[in-house]
């Protein structure tokens, strides 16, 4: 009898697809990508992102694991989690370059 699950791949690459399919989280990815330390601030005021959403954008990457951060009062500290972000970069890697079909015009279309 064949298993019809998922593989552990297949799961954390599709939560980390999740986490990435929405513009303003790309922009707090990159944002913090893009930084030499973690940020200690109000992302809102970096990025064109709505106040009222950044906190809900920020839960969203922290849940899949791609970010990072702690309260430390009065400001909240972020960072990219480096494992995952090595991760996730590996599996989107491996994902997207599945295709046997490499010469253009050779496959449907």
């Amino acid at each position: 009898m064949t298993s019809k699950e998922y593989t552990i791949k297949q799961e954390l690459l599709a939560k980390f697809a999740k986490a990435l399919g929405h513009p303003a989280r790309i922009a707090i990815c990159t944002f913090l990508a893009r930084q030499k330390t973690c940020y200690f601030g109000d992302i809102h005021d970096e990025l064109p992102i709505a106040k009222a959403t950044v906190s809900q954008h920020l839960t969203a990457l922290k849940e899949a694991g791609l970010i990072q951060g702690e309260i430390e009062t009065p400001k909240v500290k972020y960072c990219i989690n480096r494992e995952n972000w090595q991760m996730a970069r590996s599996l989107f890697g491996e994902f997207l370059s599945q295709c046997v079909c490499k010469e253009e015009g050779s496959c449907c279309g």
